[in-house]
This record gives structure tokens, sequence and C-alpha cells, in this order.
């Protein structure tokens, strides 16, 4: 009969080497990661690759446990990160170009589709440029991810008053800008 380890334990124990201590640990978190990544993202294609990506990083030292908070929310955040830059990486614009071609009539561009044009090419482009930062940070959280105020708070580690208030300023200033 074998003991049961802590999750403290086994991640210490997987930090050290110990294959059996991941493996343990990739048995009690992965199908608990898998079913959240899923909430947030349909295509198992993608969610199976970053639930990997996720283990391989803890697995090859490169996310590390500071033993001060619960290791299912560290490997949320952890997760919840790869499947935003998993989802940027396919592009957004490409993504949402492909769903609009399959549902647009063929002789006239959408308005989504010269809305993107004006993103590539136009004002908005540099307008967009233009923000600080941490402004860009959040419209990108809460628009092209998709993300609530309370995620994007989680996720950029701000309150999600502050997200609030970014938010109403890039928008104040992208109309600025674009007016």
């Amino acid at each position: 009969m074998s003991e049961t380890r802590s999750d403290g334990e086994l991640l210490r124990a997987a930090a050290d080497g110990d294959r059996r201590a991941f493996e343990e640990l990739y048995r009690r978190y992965a199908p608990w990661l898998t079913a959240r990544l899923r909430g947030r993202c349909a295509d198992a294609g993608v969610v199976d690759d970053v639930v990997q990506e996720t283990f391989l990083a803890i697995w090859r030292g490169k996310a590390r446990y500071r033993e001060d908070g619960d290791v299912a929310g560290w490997l949320w955040r952890i997760g919840s990160r790869r499947l935003i830059d998993a989802l940027r990486g396919d592009g957004a614009r490409g993504r949402l170009r492909q769903t609009l071609a399959r549902l647009r009539h063929r002789d006239e561009a959408s308005a989504e589709e010269r809305v993107l044009a004006g993103v590539e090419h136009g004002d908005l482009a540099g307008a967009l440029v233009r923000l600080s930062p941490d402004l860009r940070a959040v419209l990108q959280a809460t628009v092209i991810d998709g993300l609530t105020t309370r995620e994007a708070a989680v996720l950029l580690g701000i309150p999600p008053g502050t997200v609030k208030t970014r938010a109403m300023r890039a928008r104040k200033q992208l109309r600025e800008a674009l007016a």
C-alpha cells in the first residue's frame, strides 16, 4: 500500500526529476485542467495541446510553484495563459476571416472584413499602436480574447476595477484618435 503524497510533495519531487511524481501529478490534474479549458475553447485539439504544454513547462522547470497557493489555481493560471497564447498564435483575425468567408455573399465584402482591413491597413492599427502597453493589454484580453472583466483581472494580475478603468480609457483614446 503506497502513501498518497500531497500536491506540494509531488511538485517538489517532479522538480527534482521524479518521473513517477510527475505522472501522478498529471493523472491528478490533467482531466480537471482539460475540462476547465474546454469551457473556454471548443477545439479539443487546441485544448489537448495546451494541457500538454502546461505540464511540459512544469516538467522542464519553466514553471515553478512557490508553495504559497493552491496548486489547481497555479495550474489554471499557467494553462489559461498558454490557451490565450495558442489562440493568439492561430490569429484571431484569420479565424474570423475564415468564418466570415463561409457566411458572406461572394460578391460583396462584409462589414467585418472592411473593419479588419482597416485594422491591418488603416487608422485603427496606428491608434492601437499608440495606446500604452497597459491599455493595449486590457483591450487584448477583453476584446480580442473575449475574457470577462474578472478573468482579465486574474490574467493581468490587476483588480477588476482597474480593468474597467483601463478599458474605458483605451476606448476613449481610440475614439479620439479615430475622430
